[in-house]
């Protein structure tokens, strides 16, 4: 994630409610769907940095609906 889109999230999406984060989400989404950006990559190949990005989403993810608990054996 570049710097500045890293910034925008910590200040305002972090800050706001998960209904307002889905608002945002949609808004953004429609914006490219209706701008049908060439930039959007189509191919089905999975780079280094989407698999690093996939990993630390996912860890992030896990963590927020597993917060630490104790651990079973």
């Amino acid at each position: 994630m570049s710097d500045k889109a890293q910034k925008i999230y910590s200040q305002v999406v972090c800050n706001s409610s998960p209904t307002e984060q889905l608002r945002l989400a949609t808004l953004i989404l429609n914006e490219l769907v209706q701008q049908n950006l060439s930039i959007i990559d189509q191919s089905d190949t999975w780079t280094e940095q989407d698999q690093l990005d996939l990993t630390s989403f996912s860890s992030q993810y896990a963590a927020s609906i597993f917060p630490e608990s104790e651990e079973k054996t």
